[in-house]
């Protein structure tokens, strides 16, 4: 074990990691200054049960329908060797030949149950790398694959729906997903979420080939994304650029080499283990866990509450501290360079004195100032 491991356990305590997945690497982007959260993911801490120790709110789920409803439209789409799939791929992608060899890797040496992700990973490593040595091969599905993703020095396990592979050479990650596409516009905010999941797919991908001394660009930016047609079940294919997402899912990957720099920060003996007793409940006191916590600079945005199990503990620390990123993220950027609300309002009133690079904004706030008083005397 090395030595960042070893760190990272302690901040962990005595239980496992959890890996990460798609999902958690395209939550990292959302928020990619925030400290706390990537010590936190870097140790492969259950930030779930933390909030659950803390009595903390949640951030809001799928419901157990929306669940279902997006595995039964993967599987008509999936269906018969990926029959469905085939001629929306070839609109998407412009391709002309008829031949797919479809190959469910599910299962890999065993029908019944799913194979471990180390087995279904060498079988994919295999059949990807097949391919892309011998570009005369008909073009090829991947139902479910698994990639490696080297996330913090660790080999994260990543599962795509679907790898299509074109006879020119040229992969592409297929996403499918259970949102619609009305009018042939998706909603924004989950396509881009999908895009950042796939981002990492991608960046999976080109490792593998990397390893194998084959360059980034045979596997595309583009990404074909899946979804139900309209108001219907029937599935449609769209092409969409993931390159905005792969770049900066690759900087904040990056920006996760600085974990030795971040831990040399915090107290010693540092941990948010929540020592969990005979019957596996916490007995972590509370305020411990929170002492813990602040030793690590968090960066709070309203937008956390979509994303982070944390979101509100963070919300409350901001509020108590008078930080305004609290406020909201338009506030806190347009007092870039003030971090509490007692400077901006100091700032305002005369009490302090502005510093050469505070003096715009200073000016900005007096004279909303004066136009909030003038506003009062209206309507007073």
């Amino acid at each position: 074990m090395s030595s960042l491991d070893a760190r990272l356990g302690v901040l962990r305590g005595t239980t496992p990691p959890i890996p990460h997945n798609a999902r958690t690497l395209a939550a990292l982007t959302a928020n990619p200054s925030c400290d706390r959260r990537s010590l936190l993911d870097a140790a492969g801490i259950d930030k779930d049960a933390l909030a659950a120790h803390l009595d903390l709110p949640r951030p809001l789920r799928k419901s157990q329908l929306a669940l279902d409803y997006g595995i039964a439209f993967e599987r008509k789409v999936t269906a018969q060797a990926g029959a469905p799939l085939v001629p929306l791929l070839r609109q998407a992608l412009g391709l002309t030949l008829p031949e797919v060899s479809y190959e469910d890797v599910n299962s890999v040496g065993s029908d019944d149950d799913k194979s471990s992700p180390q087995l279904r990973h060498a079988r994919t490593r295999s059949l990807i790398l097949s391919a892309a040595h011998r570009r005369s091969d008909p073009r090829t599905l991947l139902d479910h694959p698994v990639l490696r993703l080297t996330v913090a020095g660790h080999q994260a396990y990543l599962e795509p729906d679907v790898l299509a592979f074109q006879r020119d050479g040229v992969f592409h990650v297929v996403e499918i997903k259970s949102f619609p596409v009305i009018h042939g516009q998706p909603d924004p905010i989950k396509a881009t979420a999908a895009l950042t999941q796939a981002a990492a797919y991608v960046l999976a991908l080109r490792e593998l080939l990397a390893d194998d001394g084959l360059p980034p660009d045979r596997v595309s930016d583009t990404v074909i994304l899946v979804n139900p047609r309209n108001f219907t079940r029937h599935p449609t294919a769209t092409p969409f650029s993931a390159h905005k997402q792969i770049k900066n899912l690759s900087r904040h990957l990056g920006r996760l080499r600085r974990l030795p720099e971040l831990l040399d920060k915090l107290p010693p003996a540092t941990t948010f283990d929540l020592a969990p007793g005979p019957d596996q409940k916490p007995t972590r006191p509370r305020n411990e866990l929170v002492a813990a916590l602040a030793t690590v600079r968090p960066h709070y945005t309203p937008g956390c509450r979509h994303h982070c199990d944390l979101a509100f503990h963070c919300r409350t620390e901001a509020r108590n501290q008078g930080r305004t990123a609290a406020l909201g993220t338009a506030v806190r950027d347009d007092l870039a360079g003030i971090d509490t609300i007692a400077t901006a309002l100091d700032l305002t009133d005369g009490r302090m004195h502005p510093s050469r690079d505070k003096q715009d904004i200073t000016q900005a706030l007096r004279h909303a100032q004066r136009i909030h008083a003038d506003l009062q005397q209206d309507t007073a």
